[in-house]
């Protein structure tokens, strides 16, 4: 089984990347996130093609804003939008929930597709909300069988130093702070495992690159898409990898899907990041 996990960053600007992707590698699981359509705009953009591709559509809109889905051709039950107990960001003025989970059972696994809230700055309002959002997931994945969930997605949390280009650039920044990174331990810690950096420790992977200054081509990213899995789908591992390809060429995501074989791996254990960069850049932060 292969599931992948994609922040495509508008599902709508990305039809015509996302379409040909899902032909070329072929996942049975895909979440994505950011998708930034309502429900019903989903349906009326996507729901013939990806039917027509065999996939079932979970999808939990916002409209313009966030959005998440799960796309799966192993079974989709027991769909949940949002999470138990989910904070709402009342500060910045909302009423409900944000479209930011959505979980169901695929291939016998509990997937959650997940855009963890950016946090803004350490002073932000917005920040305290991600950490309790943060703590609502991990209540989530702790009420439920851990040892076969799977929550990927877009978690807007570098889990080290070495998963940034350059860590001195974080500096009185999110997604680097002792806080959001204490968080995602404790996530982690109700069984969890970040697969691809277990499989690739010492490798320099990134699935972020901005669109200004060159980031992309310099390689100066960040890793903060993961696949955290339980027990059985780590136990399983064939390949773990960064589909670099789908973030270059016209009209990309700033995002590169993060793909999880499981069992067999049909392109071989191609390599941390595919294809690799020619020439990345200094890493200022590293060692």
């Amino acid at each position: 089984m292969r599931l992948a996990t994609w922040n495509v960053n508008s599902a709508k600007s990305r039809l015509p990347r996302l379409l040909p992707w899902l032909d070329e590698r072929a996942p049975d699981v895909v979440c994505l996130q950011e998708t930034k359509l309502s429900d019903d705009d989903f349906a009326a953009v996507f729901g013939d093609e990806l039917a027509g591709r065999g996939y079932a559509v979970a999808h939990h809109g916002q409209g313009q804003w966030n959005g998440v889905a799960l796309l799966s051709r192993v079974g989709l039950d027991d769909v949940v939008r949002g999470l138990p107990g989910e904070p709402v960001f009342a500060e910045g003025g909302r009423d409900s929930a944000d479209a930011r989970a959505v979980t169901a059972t695929c291939g016998g696994l509990r997937v959650t597709s997940v855009y963890v809230p950016n946090g803004r700055t350490p002073d932000d309002p917005h920040y305290a909300y991600k950490l309790r959002w943060l703590a609502a997931l991990r209540d989530q994945v702790t009420a439920g069988d851990p040892a076969t969930t799977v929550v990927a997605g877009d978690v807007n949390i570098a889990p080290a130093d070495d998963d940034v280009w350059d860590r001195s650039q974080f500096d009185g920044a999110t997604h680097v702070t002792p806080q959001e990174r204490a968080a995602l331990a404790e996530l982690t810690a109700a069984g969890l495992r970040d697969v691809l950096r277990e499989r690739w420790p010492d490798e320099r992977v990134f699935t972020y690159w901005d669109y200004r200054a060159g980031r992309f081509h310099r390689d100066q990213g960040m890793r903060i898409d993961l696949v955290l899995a339980g027990a059985d789908p780590a136990g399983r591992r064939a390949a773990v990898w960064v589909d670099r390809k789908a973030r270059k060429g016209k009209a990309p995501s700033d995002h590169a899907p993060v793909v999880l074989d499981l069992d067999e791996a049909p392109d071989s254990d191609l390599g941390p990041v595919v294809p690799p960069p020619s020439a990345p850049a200094p890493l200022g932060g590293r060692g």
